[in-house]
This record gives C-alpha cells, structure tokens and sequence, in this order.
C-alpha cells in the first residue's frame, strides 16, 4: 500500500465481510494489546473469532440497515466503519458501533473520512446526533475529542471502563471534508 494514495471509501458489500473482519481482528491486536488482559485480547482476534466476524460482517451487510462502509487501497480494505440507530445512548439518535483502521493506513484522515461519511449516511437517515463507546484507556478516545466529540458517560463491564463520546449535532460532521 503506497502512503501517498488516498483510499476509496465507499458502501460495504457482503463480498468485503472477510477483509472486514481481518481489520477488525488485525486492530484490535494493534490498539488493545496492554490495555486488555492478554487472555482476553488472544481469544478476540483468535482465527475462529475472525471467522464469526466475518459471518457476522455478512450477515449485517445483507441486512442492510447499518451504515457499512469500508476504506480500500490498491483492492485491500484498509479500515472500516459501522453506525447505525442507537443502542444505549439516552438522548442520541445514532451510534458509530465501529471505526477501525490498519495501522499503516493510520494518520493521512482516513479515519476522519470514514467518520465524516458515516454521519452523512445517518443524518439523511433522519439522525441528529451521534454517539459511540471507547474503551477509557484507549487513546483514540482522544481523537474522538479533537472530531468534536463531548465526553458524556460511562459504564463498566467487570474491570473493563468504556467513555460514551458524543456529538448532540451531527451538523458539524456532516460538513466538508478537512
């Protein structure tokens, strides 16, 4: 993958269920690893884990109503992102369920991009405003902060702290790319 080229971002198809997953296995190996009990981090991007995502990325993108989107280089999804109607966010309309990204596609705002496209597709969806959840030590939560998000909760899961990070309009996302 050349540094220079900008990846095409576009709508997921089931045909990118396993490059999804392979993202998503390959990121949390590179972001979580110090900051989730290494047991814990093994089983999660374990081979069998990565093959339940990839039926799980499957199935989702069939379904059609999350937002899906993936960013591809020369052919090779390089980081991927997932929205859709709110879970368990009091207040707000969407919630960003994922935005992972290969590290060497890290840092040229893809990522930014992603975001960016996600809050578009969920706007004309009706949505209004935005939230996600980030595990409290990781420091993408940090990144979430300079996008404009606002640090407005948390909940725990065993020794586990997750940060809701939030946009209350998604106006701003919605804009021009930077």
């Amino acid at each position: 993958m050349a540094a220079t080229r900008t990846p095409l971002i576009r709508a997921a198809t089931p045909a990118d269920a396993a490059g999804i997953a392979a993202v998503h296995v390959q990121s949390w190996r590179d972001t979580y690893a110090g900051l989730l009990p290494d047991e814990f981090l093994a089983r999660m991007t374990s081979p069998e884990t990565q093959a339940q995502r990839e039926g799980f990325w499957t199935g989702n993108i069939e379904a059609g109503q999350d937002v899906v989107l993936v960013a591809e280089d020369a052919g090779e999804i390089v980081a991927f992102a997932s929205a859709g109607a709110a879970r368990d966010h009091p207040g707000f309309d969407a919630e960003l369920f994922t935005l992972y990204s290969l590290k060497a596609a890290q840092g040229a705002g893809t990522g930014r991009e992603l975001l960016r496209r996600a809050a578009q597709a969920l706007h004309a969806r009706g949505a209004g405003s935005l939230a996600l959840w980030v595990l409290d030590t990781n420091p993408t939560r940090h990144w979430y902060a300079r996008q404009g998000a606002v640090d407005c909760g948390e909940k725990t899961d065993g020794d586990l702290r997750e940060r809701r990070m939030g946009w209350s309009d998604l106006t701003p996302l919605v804009g021009a790319p930077t």
